[in-house]
């Protein structure tokens, strides 16, 4: 009997301590941008998207700005399909259709997801026709790789990268 008072006074304490300790832990740190859990959607939907700003790698005198307006539709398993419209780095019309895919959940950051797409690009012509390659009278070969933010359920911002070419900044939303 005189070992059943410290016995359980220590088995309280093996089992109290790692209990208290576990509650001072602090949680992991959140994101300091505001975001929503991305994901895949449960039924198909359309995303809109615009950027007025592409930051290029090289210096060129005769980059003109780029701002873009597309359209694409994510179907449940994260597939896209879609198509952009665009003043090129040269001041040109061009397009952009094109397929890839959204992938979420492989980032500590719920928000954060990864898009690629490869399609086919329209518009660098004349004296520009070299500026992107295997171009044949306008006609070229196109991938992109980004990353994006989900701000809210129907609210992102994305940065693609271009090539070798340089990083188009996007915000896209949700139609309803």
């Amino acid at each position: 009997m005189r070992f059943l008072a410290p016995a359980a006074a220590a088995g309280l304490i093996w089992c109290v301590v790692p209990a208290a300790a576990q509650t001072a832990v602090e949680p992991p740190a959140t994101p300091v941008i505001p975001g929503v859990r991305a994901g895949l959607p449960e039924v198909a939907r359309w995303h809109v998207e615009f950027s007025p700003y592409a930051l290029h790698f090289s210096g060129d005198a005769t980059h003109k700005p780029v701002v873009l307006l597309g359209v694409e539709r994510e179907r449940p398993d994260g597939i896209i399909w879609g198509g952009s419209v665009f003043s090129n780095s040269f001041g040109q019309p061009s397009a952009y259709l094109f397929g890839g895919q959204r992938l979420y959940r492989w980032s500590p950051w719920d928000p954060l997801y990864a898009e690629w797409s490869a399609g086919l690009l329209y518009g660098y012509v004349g004296q520009y026709k070299n500026k992107v390659p295997l171009n044949y009278k306008g006609f070229s070969p196109g991938i992109t790789a980004g990353v994006g933010w989900q701000f809210t359920p129907t609210f992102a911002g994305q940065i693609h990268l271009l090539g070798n070419s340089g990083l188009l900044f996007s915000v896209s939303a949700d139609l309803p």
